[in-house]
């Protein structure tokens, strides 16, 4: 997994030293039109650089990933190697934890091959990089996967060995099947529930739209228990940390803590919202109501 860290080191360091082509120049100027050609040129720097930094936290998350699958693999290869029945707990939450942290580096992959797609203010040869090293993970998250499925037949068929050796052969009614069923359903659950914690709900809109769907009353928001909650989106903090609002006119009105996010205009002029500290800015309320024009 190195490799890949080195292969995107490499990347941004060349994406850094390379300059736009006259084409791309020119596009990313007529996008700024509206603005004038100093603040025009700034706003391009600013939104070139945070859109590598969205892409470099990512990267950072799904190598923290793939380093605590593959920890937590070592210890449970390790704990196979003998028929010791007090590990079995700490292998069934390592295997857990493998399966909740495969999902979310699913997740963040799929999110850091949206922000390539998205992103506007990138030359076409880092571009073409980047999306050579988000495969270079892809196809590394499927080799972590096969291991993963090689370890769970190892495990089913360790089971065996530790139920026979406490239970006479006569008197065993459990088959591997019925425990692999067990064990992977109680890890659904589990991951369902991680999903949950992490779950959060946003919306924006103008004063007249979020009225009219009963979330803002005399200038407070969700006061009313019948507001509309399926006018909200569903995100997962921990993929979702980017909001793009599409206009120049934004206000937060959920309260969220300050130095957990940023609100700043991209090229067009328009606000998006950058989630620096998820863990902090939903700790007061998984609500997010923004107001636009």
């Amino acid at each position: 997994m190195k490799r890949i860290l080195y292969i995107f080191i490499a990347v941004l360091a060349f994406g850094f030293a390379s300059c736009e082509t006259k084409k791309e120049k020119e596009l990313q100027i007529e996008e700024a039109e509206e603005i004038t050609s100093d603040d025009s040129i700034n706003y391009l720097i600013a939104q070139k650089e945070n859109e590598l930094n969205d892409m470099v936290l990512t990267f950072n998350e799904i190598q923290d990933g793939f380093n605590k699958i593959n920890e937590a693999q070592g210890r449970v290869a390790e704990a196979t190697k003998t028929a010791d029945e007090s590990k079995k707990d700490a292998i069934l939450e390592d295997m857990r934890n493998i399966q909740q942290t495969m999902e979310l580096n699913k997740q963040l992959i799929a999110n850091l091959q949206q922000q390539l797609k998205e992103a506007t203010t990138m030359n076409t040869v880092l571009k073409e990089s980047l999306e050579q090293t988000v495969a270079t993970m892809t196809a590394h998250m499927e080799t972590q996967q096969a291991q993963i499925e090689e370890l769970r037949k190892q495990l089913a068929a360790k089971d065996i060995t530790i139920e026979q050796q406490a239970t006479a052969i006569s008197e065993l009614k459990t088959n591997v099947s019925d425990l692999s069923s067990e064990n992977e359903s109680r890890a659904r659950t589990i991951t369902s529930q991680d999903k949950e914690l992490h779950t959060a709900y946003y919306v924006f809109g103008t004063k007249k739209e979020l009225k009219n769907e009963r979330i803002l009353k005399d200038g407070d928001v969700l006061q009313q228990g019948n507001f509309n909650k399926d006018y909200f989106t569903k995100i997962d903090t921990r993929v979702d940390k980017v909001i793009k609002l599409y206009s120049k006119s934004a206000t937060l009105k959920t309260p969220h803590p300050a130095g957990s996010y940023t609100l700043e205009r991209n090229n067009k002029g328009q606000y998006v919202l950058r989630i620096t500290d998820p863990d902090k800015f939903w700790s007061i309320s998984k609500y997010l109501v923004i107001i636009v024009k």
